[in-house]
């Protein structure tokens, strides 16, 4: 799935470019009871509503892929079951048939796990997939129907408490609290759109917060294989290493920065070396993690481990390398780097006072005194038989150095 396709689809939600033929939908209280149910032809909704339902369709193809989108698949399990084959009925009905949208809601209002009010809302769209030349010219002719289905379910809550200026009263009166549609926390639009042709075999997920993508909606409502998320991606692969490193007592904070520098690094080379070439995203193989850990100073003993972890946990769904890279670990390592070059720079700043201090003032002065830090405060000066002197004060178990020569004052 590329950003590319879903721009395709997401640009034609205007005006005068959105062809949804029908949207369809049911208000759910927060007793899990439905409320009201509704279906309207799309082009006929009032200006308004219009482009607010738009803007609710535009929220599911919004965010970054993989994190927010999920290319998820149809689970073979549920395959048998009829999941995959109802969600086709679903798209041929044309949101059309009762019995199929009504399954739909029952499916989603038994298994979702939300607390409080919700609306379910349905989008059935037909778009003619307009043939491109190599170049991205467009030619004015068809190439195929993408026929699909979008599906948003977004919370509806309270609006604010608060005071308001009441118009036909002409008062400042309690505001009437209304229950307000919010955009979509998830959603998913059936068949995918990849390589601008459908895919009856994918569906693209959106999740709102990608630390909570409610994996019982991919699971049971759809009946595709759970995919994590981007940022779950990068909370796990951390839980593995620091779990592993932590139980070996090894400094795990520092050793993971170290990991994370270094796969920084050969994203980085990645992408410079593929730059001009349509290749897929850099992934980590466990050969490649154990190179990885290697070379960020992982002691032997804990890096096969770590390798066979990773590979037991992700299976054949590997994350992509750039999904891994915690960028505030990033910053602290680069925090880190500064402060240890500052630090090396201030030691050679000292050495070179020090010659400074050493061979400057014996140019310059016939007479050099160094005292530990503790001594200076009891230096003062005296005029002795009418010379100008400096006193130095000592006690009686301590000594002096002249020139080299140590000098006893008994």
């Amino acid at each position: 799935m590329q950003k590319k396709d879903i721009l395709e689809i997401k640009k034609r939600y205007k005006k005068e470019q959105a062809t949804f033929t029908k949207m369809a939908g049911c208000y759910v209280n927060g007793e899990k009871a439905i409320v009201t149910k509704f279906r309207e032809t799309f082009l006929n909704l009032e200006d308004d509503e219009f482009h607010k339902y738009l803007e609710i369709a535009k929220k599911v193809l919004s965010g970054s892929i993989g994190n927010n989108i999920l290319d998820l698949s149809f689970d073979s399990e549920k395959k048998e079951e009829g999941h995959q084959e109802f969600y086709m009925t679903l798209k041929k009905s044309r949101l059309l048939k009762d019995d199929v949208l009504d399954e739909l809601y029952q499916r989603i209002i038994d298994t979702y796990e939300y607390v409080g009010n919700f609306i379910i809302l349905l989008f059935h769209d037909v778009y003619d997939v307009i043939t491109k030349t190599e170049d991205n010219l467009k030619v004015d002719e068809s190439e195929e129907v993408y026929e699909y289905v979008l599906c948003a379910v977004c919370p509806v809550s309270l609006s604010d408490a608060g005071l308001s200026y009441i118009e036909d009263e002409n008062k400042i009166k309690a505001r009437h609290r209304d229950w307000v549609v919010e955009m979509p926390k998830h959603g998913f639009v059936y068949p995918a759109f990849i390589d601008r042709s459908q895919d009856i075999d994918r569906v693209m997920y959106y999740t709102k917060n990608p630390k909570d993508p409610h994996p019982e909606f991919m699971e049971e409502i759809l009946g595709c294989k759970m995919k994590e998320t981007a940022t779950l991606q990068k909370e796990s692969f951390q839980a593995i290493v620091k779990g592993t490193l932590e139980d070996g007592k090894e400094d795990a904070e520092t050793l993971f920065m170290e990991i994370q520098d270094q796969l920084h690094g050969r994203l980085l080379e990645f992408k410079d070396t593929y730059s001009d070439a349509d290749v897929e995203p850099m992934i980590l193989r466990q050969d490649e993690v154990e190179d990885l850990l290697r070379d960020s100073g992982v002691p032997d003993k804990f890096t096969e481990e770590i390798a066979k972890s990773y590979e037991s946990y992700y299976g054949v769904d590997l994350p992509l390398a750039e999904s891994l890279l915690d960028a505030k670990v990033l910053k602290e390592k680069e925090q880190r780097r500064k402060e240890e070059h500052l630090r090396k720079e201030v030691t050679i700043l000292k050495e070179e006072l020090e010659k400074v201090k050493v061979d400057a003032p014996e140019e310059e002065f016939p007479v050099v005194v160094k005292v530990k830090e503790e001594k200076i405060s009891s230096i003062r000066k005296e005029i002795i038989d009418g010379k100008k002197c400096l006193v130095i004060p000592l006690e009686d178990h301590e000594g002096a150095m002249i020139n080299g020569e140590k000098e006893r004052f008994l």
